[in-house]
């Protein structure tokens, strides 16, 4: 049925920029090299619970090297991963008791709520300790190479936007179903036996729920691409636990300056936090950034974002210049977020990705 409601999901893998862009992402999800989190498993990592958090940290900076290593010779074919033994402890593990220890004294976003979630403390995200589902269903309204996209919506979110679409989930107006790592991994399976060419996690927001992310996919046994669907409001920490584990980074960039973040969104270092996590998302993954255009937004905010995209990421970077604004949840309280974008408006935005150089946008 998806063949024939987004027909360009199917021409797009031919596209020549999707290609070059996402490679890696395209082996993956058609089984020709195994998914970063697959590769992590395998890497062993000889480490204690009783090591301390720097130890930890001092060897999964270690250990990234080695998995990279590991990662290159597998893509190569010089190393078979089926062929490696499943280790005692893995890079995997490292990095979900990294973030175990990251629960207790909870710094996975930028604002650094510093509570003890495991003894039931809750910060700015309201999120406890079991992973909490909104809904989860073979999306056909994504990026055309994502489609269809095994999307896992969770509940609780690290930003407030006054215009959220997804206010229900992202300010838990709704309840949710807590799912065990067991639970939501046999559901992440049936996603891919369903056809879905990816495990999408987003919601809300994925980076409160992280730890429980990584814990769920070490009980993945299908090869399955993961992306990260992200506001980008994520802490340095955050960045580093994804790497080897994300394939796909599915990244909002929404403002170009930290006083319409902040207005808007309540976000105290936003510019600062979304540039250097696209930079660093480009450095362990393929990226994906989604620029929502916002009404008055024009020149102080979408101009800006993509010419920084041009200069610093490369203008054959993936962007979707997104055009799906409409005024939801609490947008009345910001007066030129009341109404719809214009045709002058979306025909400008155009206009200035193609001003900046970029040449692998899509809307």
């Amino acid at each position: 049925m998806w063949h024939i409601i987004r027909r360009d999901a199917s021409s797009i893998l031919e596209d020549a920029n999707v290609r070059e862009s996402l490679p890696r992402y395209l082996a993956v999800m058609q089984d020709r090299t195994p998914a970063k989190f697959q590769v992590a498993k395998k890497l062993a990592v000889d480490f204690e619970n009783t090591d301390s958090l720097q130890q930890l940290w001092q060897m999964h900076e270690k250990s990234l090297s080695e998995y990279k290593r590991l990662e290159r010779e597998v893509d190569s074919q010089k190393t078979a991963l089926k062929e490696l033994e499943y280790p005692k402890r893995s890079f995997l593990d490292l990095k979900n008791e990294i973030a175990k220890r990251i629960l207790t004294n909870c710094h996975f976003c930028t604002r650094r709520c510093n509570v003890n979630r495991i003894e039931g403390q809750k910060g700015y995200c309201q999120c406890g300790t079991q992973i909490t589902v909104s809904s989860i269903f073979e999306h056909l309204g994504e990026e055309p190479e994502l489609v269809p996209s095994g999307t896992i919506f969770t509940m609780g979110c690290t930003m407030r936007c006054l215009h959220c679409q997804n206010w229900t989930i992202s300010q838990w107006f709704e309840s949710g179903e807590v799912y065990s790592p067991q639970r939501l991994a046999l559901m992440v399976e049936q996603l891919r036996r369903n056809g879905c060419r990816n495990a999408n996690l987003v919601g809300g927001e994925p980076t409160p729920w992280l730890q429980q992310w990584l814990q769920t996919f070490k009980h993945v046994s299908l090869n399955i691409p993961v992306v990260w669907n992200s506001n980008t409001y994520y802490s340095e920490q955050t960045s580093e636990l994804l790497a080897g584990f994300a394939d796909v980074y599915l990244l909002d960039f929404k403002y170009a300056n930290n006083e319409c973040a902040e207005r808007i969104s309540n976000t105290p270092k936003y510019w600062e936090t979304c540039t250097r996590n696209h930079s660093i998302a480009q450095k362990h993954g393929e990226l994906i950034i989604r620029v929502l255009v916002l009404p008055g937004h024009l020149e102080c905010c979408t101009k800006e974002i993509l010419y920084w995209i041009a200069e610093n990421l490369g203008r054959k970077t993936r962007v979707n210049i997104m055009f799906q604004y409409r005024p939801e949840w609490k947008s009345h309280e910001i007066p030129e977020l009341r109404r719809r974008l214009t045709t002058t408006e979306m025909m400008r935005a155009v206009q200035l990705a193609k001003e900046a150089g970029l040449s692998n946008y899509i809307t």
